[in-house]
């Protein structure tokens, strides 16, 4: 596998020491080794990947399951934080935890990324993007991200990848947990929940298994911007978020299972505006919910029926005054018949749904519009010794007219350890209805963008090491950006319009090793996301980013260690706005001093580094959190 050209002084230097250090001490200590842990075992499952559960090692597309481990190690902050600890990650904010945050995979547009929880997409119609700051992290029971381009399965948006967020759901025994703690820049955070199940068990006709969880968390913040933006204020922003999940399911009968889930979340975040004598900020709501139908009418036929409704809210407060409150609003109603019919190894899916999204702004009122899409998609999957195969394609058709994108992947397993994928697919995002109707700005002819992407892997795994390897080439057409002037005769100044074409390409670079109680991991990006028509990086995005971790199982305690590095980036299109590199340093530590008792403590950029996600935008300095953890099954 060739590597490409702008990578290739980096890439082998790179992956000669990562090898090295990784996979050297099998050697030296292979009988220590013999028995040490797989990466990633064979009985570990996902769902994104394919729409239906599969054994990670079948699974063709790069994928990072977060577990509920990595997550409790998280403390304080947002999915966000945690996001950016993984391989092909770059997030920005615009000040605290609490604020407007985008998340970029591949070098792909925070809009080119589709977020699910539990199945149900949420996120702004206006924007084209999820409202990150306003998921709660301590209420997720795992993460599951799918790298590449997923329209073939999800439809619209799926550009980049997707990131499904499993909250918690309840087997078992009744299990309660609960923690309460505080931290730098007057953090205060609590959380509570219950799960189980009847009987304990949730295999028998009428079992009831339920989950519930709750958070609050608060903090006084600091200045959300620095000297030279537009509106700065010395002041501290901080922010206040509430939120609660719930499950509910009832098996009816052997095979057949009924439920509900919901999420509910608040945060009511500062800002800086112009104002000294007025406390600006947002009330940011994202809510999902959802009824579903799970059954096997035959021992190879699955059928999963979902009616699911989610919101995105905001609510900008910038005066006392009734011109300034402002409220834009996004609801999305989905109906998804899912088949999945299993012919001996392989398996058949197809999958009907019928998405409506409908906007309501109070301010600007031509934004008050629907959008209807209907999709069909159908798949195969097929396992043959050691071929895998995946097929996939699927319609959809909206006020863009009908779009059709496929998939093609195929995976070979050289031996037992060694496992080499490639794979094609087509992509596309809709117009969001600021770039189709914003009055000045956007406009009723643009175009979906278009996404050709091909990516090939390499990975190898055995006795607690695991390296890999994937090139991507992801071709983006018909780019909406802002372009000034405007193409159009209808609007003066700038515009949304399909103008450029993006090259989003690179090479990660990702490797685990477990040695008895200790576990590291690292992983290198080299990429070149690129403007193709323009020559210039893409905004806020950087060519090379990395990350290492160590943890170490000592007794009763569990210490950790954390790198995050990135390299220059430009905070804007035209690339003159230049944004340092930089690293962050962070230490964990989880004591479990009694039975069901721990205590977390937690310092993240522990040199107090100073930084900028995005130009003029505050960032934390040193800061710790400390939690006490009760946790009873």
């Amino acid at each position: 596998m060739a590597a490409p050209s702008f990578a290739l002084p980096f890439a082998l230097p790179l992956a000669i020491s990562l090898a090295s250090l990784f996979a050297a001490p099998c050697a030296s200590a292979s009988t220590s080794t013999s028995a040490a842990p797989e990466i990633t075992p064979a009985d570990t499952v996902v769902v994104t990947a394919t729409r239906t559960p599969q054994r990670a090692d079948e699974v063709i597309a790069d994928t990072v399951v977060i577990d509920d481990a990595e997550i409790s190690r998280a403390g304080a902050g947002t999915v966000a934080d945690v996001l950016r600890r993984q391989r092909g990650i770059e997030i920005v904010r615009n000040g605290g935890a609490g604020a407007s945050t985008s998340v970029y995979l591949r070098g792909a547009n925070s809009n080119q990324v589709v977020v699910l929880v539990d199945g149900v997409r949420i996120g702004s119609s206006t924007t084209g993007t999820a409202s990150w700051n306003a998921i709660p992290l301590s209420t997720i029971e795992r993460i599951e991200i799918v790298y590449g381009p997923l329209s073939a399965l999800y439809g619209a948006d799926a550009i980049g990848g997707v990131v499904q967020i499993f909250t918690k759901k309840g087997s078992g025994a009744p299990a309660f947990s609960a923690s309460a703690g505080g931290g730098s820049y007057g953090t205060r955070q609590g959380e509570a929940s219950l799960n189980g199940s009847s009987g304990g068990s949730t295999s028998g006709a009428h079992a009831l298994s339920y989950a519930i969880a709750a958070e609050h968390e608060t903090a006084n913040g600091f200045s959300a911007t620095r000297p030279g933006a537009f509106g700065y204020n010395p002041d501290d922003d901080g922010y206040r978020r509430n939120s609660v999940t719930g499950r509910l399911a009832m098996q009816l009968a052997e095979g057949h299972e009924i439920g509900a889930q919901l999420l509910q979340s608040r945060v009511r975040a500062q800002y800086d505006s112009s104002s000294a004598s007025f406390d600006t900020h947002n009330i940011q709501d994202v809510d999902s919910y959802a009824l579903f139908l799970n059954d096997r009418f035959l021992p190879n036929w699955r059928s999963s029926v979902q009616a699911a409704r989610s919101f995105d809210k905001l609510g900008s407060f910038t005066s006392a005054a009734a011109s300034g409150v402002s409220q834009l609003n996004t609801r999305q109603d989905e109906l998804t018949w899912q088949n999945t019919i299993a012919l001996g190894p392989d398996t058949v899916q197809v999958l009907a749904d019928h998405r409506k999204e409908e906007v309501v702004s109070s301010s600007t009122t031509v934004l008050n519009r629907a959008r209807i899409t209907n999709s069909l998609a159908a798949s195969y999957a097929m396992k043959r010794g050691a071929q895998l195969l995946d097929v996939s394609v699927r319609d959809d058709d909206s006020d863009y007219g009908s779009k059709t994108t496929g998939a093609l992947g195929y995976g070979y397993e050289f031996s037992k350890d060694l496992r080499a994928t490639a794979s094609f697919g087509t992509s596309f995002r809709a117009p969001t209805f600021n770039e189709l109707y914003y009055p000045g700005y956007g406009l009723a002819t643009n175009k979906p963008e278009k996404g050709r992407n091909f990516e090939a892997g390499l990975r190898y795994d055995l006795a607690g090491t695991a390296l890999q390897a994937n090139y991507y080439r992801n071709r983006v057409t018909d780019l909406i950006v802002s372009a000034s002037p405007c193409p159009s005769p209808t609007v003066t100044g700038s515009c949304a319009y399909n103008v450029d074409h993006a090259l989003l390409e690179g090479l990660t670079l990702s490797a685990e090793r477990r040695l008895g109680d200790l576990h590291l991991r690292a992983s290198a990006d080299l990429q070149d996301p690129r403007d193709e028509t323009t020559d210039k990086l893409l905004a806020r995005r950087a060519r090379r980013h990395a990350s290492f971790s160590a943890d170490y199982a000592l007794g009763q305690f569990d210490v950790g260690a954390e790198l995050q590095a990135s390299g220059v980036r430009y905070d804007d299109a035209a690339n003159r706005n230049r944004l340092g590199g930089y690293g962050l340093f962070n230490l964990t530590t989880d004591w479990r001093f009694a039975r069901d008792w721990s205590l977390l403590v937690r310092l993240d950029n522990a040199f107090a580094k100073r930084y900028e996600l995005a130009r003029f935008y505050g960032t934390a300095g040193r800061s710790g959190f400390a939690a006490l953890r009760y946790g009873f099954h």
